[in-house]
């Protein structure tokens, strides 16, 4: 999948997002004051730096669950099948409870997980989504908080991976194919 040579341009440095989700942090702190605990669902693969980064700015009391979707595997498109890979091991009925994405392309992923998740009754269910392509979706849908808004651009870093590389990159990157194919 990776055999077509690229080289990735940044967009959003390390910097911007730690200090944007500083800034959610202190939002969500608001959102959900007084609660008695928070449980943060991180949608793998790609919300696991997200996740952490966010719950460690938390000055709320947090349990941490993780719920696999896919609707990509390695491609560059959303197949618009979503396919629940791990489901979340604890009980979420009357708790309070924020759904992590990592981006929300066409919204068939986070749309999924929203209903799977409303349907065993949680008593406040919210998302956010680091990253937002508007131009992209297909599904009526819009995360509760947004870190930034992105052009229609194949993007990588901060979690974010093509064909399960470069998520280790401090920062977001734009993909840029430099074949003349």
């Amino acid at each position: 999948m990776t055999g077509r040579p690229y080289v990735i341009d940044q967009m959003i440095s390390a910097k911007a997002i730690a200090a944007r989700v500083e800034a959610l942090a202190a939002e969500i702190e608001r959102h959900f004051a007084g609660t008695d605990k928070l449980v943060v669902v991180g949608l793998l693969r790609g919300s696991f730096i997200f996740i952490a980064d966010l719950v460690r700015e938390l000055g709320l009391p947090v349990e941490v669950d993780f719920l696999e979707a896919s609707s990509y595997g390695n491609a560059m498109e959303s197949s618009r099948e979503v396919r629940i890979l791990k489901d979340i091991r604890g009980q979420i009925e009357g708790r309070d409870v924020l759904v992590v994405e990592d981006i929300v392309d066409t919204g068939h992923t986070l749309s999924h997980v929203v209903r799977l998740l409303e349907g065993r009754r949680p008593r406040r269910l919210e998302t956010i989504a680091l990253l937002d392509k508007p131009s992209r979706r297909e599904v009526d849908i819009k995360a509760t908080w947004t870190g930034f808004e992105i052009p229609d651009e194949f993007v990588v870093g901060y979690g974010i991976d093509f064909a399960q590389r470069n998520r280790n990159l401090p920062y977001i990157g734009k993909v840029r194919f430099t074949d003349a194919a």
